[in-house]
């Protein structure tokens, strides 16, 4: 924990781990490709930053917003663009995707701080019709 290094200076650390939980851990490394556990561990802990810096109200943050939603419901595509038209400063671009003859997936680009990014996609997720929804945002400009 002392002093801040360089990004590109490594250090070993030593850590213990109960027998079976690093054996189910490399099992999942191993699904996912990693080549060793340091790298999987790395990011672990960018995620967990990633996870703290987006809490910060100010944070500048990246972020997408995914929509299932049946476009049948009454006035839901409009609601769902008179939102983005409000926000439109904070969006970047869309993907509209018409899955069968009821159901659309949308995409939507999000930047801003992270109060803003989380109020609009909390407003587009809770827009009746909606069925299903997630936000996922990245830090910007961080050097993790």
């Amino acid at each position: 924990m002392g002093r801040r290094r360089k990004p590109t200076e490594l250090e070993r650390i030593g850590i213990a781990i109960d027998a079976g939980l690093l054996a189910n851990f490399d099992v999942i490394i191993g699904q996912r490709g990693y080549k060793n556990r340091s790298e999987a561990f790395r990011d672990l802990v960018r995620a967990e930053l990633v996870t703290e810096r987006t809490r910060l109200p100010d944070a500048p943050v990246v972020g997408t917003v995914t929509l299932v939603y049946n476009h049948h419901v009454r006035l839901l595509s409009q609601k769902l663009t008179d939102l983005q038209h409000e926000y439109h400063h904070s969006i970047l671009s869309t993907l509209h995707v018409h899955l069968d003859h009821h159901n659309c997936l949308e995409i939507i680009v999000l930047q801003g701080t992270s109060k803003a990014v989380q109020d609009l996609a909390s407003r587009l997720l809770a827009t009746k019709g909606v069925n299903h929804g997630k936000l996922v945002m990245s830090t910007v400009n961080e050097t993790l």
